[in-house]
């Protein structure tokens, strides 16, 4: 049995995590829960990376005996958490500045890079056909664009008829590295946006309706006709969806994908000594879905080699080294090696050395 792209919709996370286990050979899994010491960690934060870290960690706790317990909180209150040191890693989409990293003692890397999609619910609109670009998405989203038949999305669309219909922009309500990713986006390609609203993981939206995490967008979307919203790629992949095309930066429209994310991430240039930050927005190429991102962990330096910080490492450890076909059936894209040995050979090695 070999699982797609295409039958995730269909079994959802849980079940799908459930269906690798069943994959494993039962001999690996027993041999290694026999092996590994249990510890339980606890991360909290992002929504972006809640799949993938969810996924990651059925196989890798029966192979490692890490028990991961993963709360999809948001990215701003998972920085929260783990600067008060209340969960042993926190997640995030938007990466933390130097220097309060070295302010708070915390270790940060990247994991997973993916794409957030723009989906709407618009009755009569063929499936995966509606086009939008940049400054079209920053008018629906800042009031300038109130109505779906409004002659700017016309002209993208000019072989389908549009609803007479009012526009429902749904954003994040919660502090988002989600919210963070798009609304940076919206800053590099629309002035108007950048000048009146810039980016943030919360920022002032011009009406619309607020929903809490990736999964309450896509629950709002679903309900609402008229409505559009952002939510990264798997979540409209399991919520079956209707996604955007974008206008790349070369002028193409694509539908996403994962080539379309590694096309995006190709060109990005990691560096340690910038804590790892990357800007995979709007990147050159026909080819490259414009709103990528990669996301981050944070870990306390000052934890490192209690048992939990060391569990923490052998977590990441197992998904940098095992997790290639999770990313891929989820529409992940993992980190280039040299990035993730980078990682680990630059992890604390005791709270007396941060």
């Amino acid at each position: 049995m070999r699982l797609t792209i295409k039958s995730l919709p269909r079994l959802g996370v849980c079940a799908y995590v459930q269906a690798i286990m069943l994959l494993m050979p039962a001999t690996v899994l027993y041999a290694a829960a026999a092996q590994a010491e249990e510890v339980g960690i606890t991360g909290a934060g992002s929504s972006f990376a809640a799949p993938i870290y969810q996924s990651w960690s059925v196989p890798a706790g029966a192979q490692t005996g890490v028990d991961v317990n993963y709360q999809t909180v948001g990215s701003s209150a998972g920085q929260d958490q783990v600067i008060e040191r209340t969960v042993d890693f926190g997640a995030s989409d938007k990466p933390m500045s130097a220097e309060r990293l070295a302010k708070t003692h915390l270790y940060q890397f990247p994991t997973v890079m993916s794409g957030v999609v723009l989906v709407v619910n618009l009755p009569g609109v063929p499936e995966g056909q509606l086009r939008l670009d940049g400054p079209t998405i920053a008018a629906l989203y800042d009031g300038r664009i109130t109505d779906w038949d409004d002659p700017r999305i016309k002209a993208l669309n000019p072989d389908i008829t549009l609803p007479d219909m009012g526009v429902v922009a749904i954003h994040r309500a919660d502090g988002a590295g989600t919210s963070y990713v798009f609304t940076s986006y919206l800053s590099e390609v629309s002035p108007q946006w950048k000048e009146k609203i810039g980016a943030g993981t919360l920022v002032e939206w011009a009406g619309g309706a607020g929903a809490r995490g990736n999964d309450g967008i896509a629950a709002l979307v679903r309900q609402t006709e008229g409505s559009i919203g952002y939510v990264e790629y798997a979540y409209a992949a399991q919520n079956h969806l209707d996604i955007v095309q974008l206008k790349t930066h070369e002028g193409a429209f694509i539908a996403p994908s994962l080539q379309s994310f590694v096309a995006a991430a190709a060109a990005a240039h990691w560096e340690a000594k910038e804590q790892f930050a990357v800007n995979l927005l709007d990147r050159p190429g026909v080819g490259s879905w414009p709103i990528v991102s990669a996301t981050y962990v944070l870990v306390p330096e000052d934890a490192v080699d209690q048992p939990e910080g060391r569990a923490v490492k052998q977590f990441f450890q197992w998904g940098f080294a095992h997790g290639g076909e999770i990313n891929a059936q989820l529409g992940y894209v993992g980190l280039p090696k040299e990035v993730s040995d980078a990682v680990l050979s630059g992890w604390p090695l005791s709270a007396a050395k941060r």
